[in-house]
């Protein structure tokens, strides 16, 4: 019925059409012909391919200290513009907004969704603990630029309190998470599976490049890799828990020497929204003694700057070693005119799930490799950063 109706429409129409003589123009190919310029051909129909849309970007990230790599997106129409952390710990987008007046807030750029004529309120609330800092907020849903990507009604929180001093000095606005959606709160979806069911990109993938020595030019990929970031080939070890991106370490090494440590296995959350490597808490002591550093006042271990002779550590993971050198985790410092050097390792008293020792690697691993994330195989791939 419905092709009869469509014909019938077709043919009144036509009659009553005057049929005027087209004036044939010169086509760009044929115009350039006459220059000598042939165009190789390429076929009419690619426009109409169904992942027409799907593809990659990659964005400036900026470094603070080497400690905090954050960047800028948009929210809103017109868009609201805003430095968010980019953190493979955690699954929720957050802002803060004009909701919230305490002074972690009022020292940030606020979001207003009273502004934006794509913002829709979802009515819900949330509360939200980081191993830094916490908040309160509710959820609403709007449009997101990340990289030229734009994610339509995603769903956003607006903080409405940020008790404490821990987001007072941050350097960014809001936290964007990229972990699986298991974890979010409020069962929020993360920005990276609205990109993924919106067909934004070309492979469902996401990978940084962290830089070092305090330098800029970090860079955050998402549907591809940046094959100019790194050196040798990528290395790829499966996630064992679709939480956070969590994967199975199989060995640890001191300057070439197996502990042992990891022999019954070990879990590690790959991490860009922690500074430090985390080591699981009953392994710490033992390993400052194998380093040969010395606790402070303050409970940071420290050990002689001077020193040429601290040990690689190394990480195995799928049958592939990953050493981390000394350069890596001890960090010189400047203390009221004192230098002294400090070793990033801090420790963590809980389990992974399994039960088995956790380790975080955090920005002090991820700054030496180039860390790709693949959702569609669940896997994480590493590969030695330039």
């Amino acid at each position: 019925m419905k092709c009869l109706v469509l014909v019938l429409v077709c043919a009144v129409l036509t009659e009553g059409f005057v049929r005027v003589p087209l004036l044939k123009h010169k086509s760009i190919r044929e115009a350039l012909r006459e220059k000598g310029i042939e165009l190789p051909y390429q076929d009419p129909a690619l426009k109409y391919q169904t992942d027409q849309f799907a593809g990659s970007t990659s964005m400036y990230i900026n470094n603070y200290a080497d400690t905090t790599y954050y960047g800028a997106i948009s929210v809103g129409t017109p868009p609201q513009s805003f430095q968010v952390l980019f953190d493979t710990g955690s699954a929720n987008l957050w802002v803060d907004s004009i909701y919230c007046n305490t002074q972690a807030c009022n020292t940030h750029k606020k979001f207003n969704p009273r502004q934006s004529s794509t913002y829709s309120n979802y009515g819900r609330t949330f509360y939200l603990p980081y191993g830094a800092g916490s908040l309160y907020g509710v959820f609403g849903f709007d449009t997101v630029n990340v990289g030229e990507i734009e994610i339509t009604r995603q769903e956003i929180g607006l903080s409405t309190n940020e008790p404490g001093q821990n987001f007072v000095v941050a350097k960014f606005d809001g936290i964007l998470g990229l972990s699986y959606p298991t974890i979010s709160a409020g069962q929020q979806t993360p920005v990276m599976d609205n990109m993924m069911s919106q067909n934004l990109l070309g492979s469902n993938m996401f990978a940084f490049y962290l830089t070092r020595g305090g330098q800029q030019g970090s860079e955050l990929s998402f549907g591809s890799v940046d094959d100019t970031k790194y050196l040798g080939e990528i290395r790829w070890t499966p996630v064992t828990a679709q939480t956070y991106w969590q994967i199975g370490v199989n060995g640890f090494q001191i300057g070439g020497h197996e502990t042992g440590w990891c022999s019954q296995g070990c879990q590690a959350i790959v991490d860009t929204g922690t500074s430090s490597l985390t080591a699981p808490g009953h392994m710490l002591g033992t390993l400052m003694q194998y380093i040969g550093a010395q606790q402070n006042q303050y409970g940071m271990y420290e050990v002689n700057c001077d020193r040429n002779d601290l040990p690689i550590l190394s990480f195995v993971m799928s049958g592939v070693s990953f050493p981390l050198s000394p350069s890596a985790y001890v960090v010189q410092q400047n203390q009221n005119g004192n230098e002294f050097c400090s070793v990033d390792i801090t420790p963590t008293y809980l389990p992974s799930q399994n039960g088995q020792p956790l380790w975080i690697f955090g920005d002090v691993f991820l700054k030496e490799y180039y860390s790709v994330y693949d959702r569609t195989n669940n896997r994480v791939g590493f590969a030695t950063a330039v």
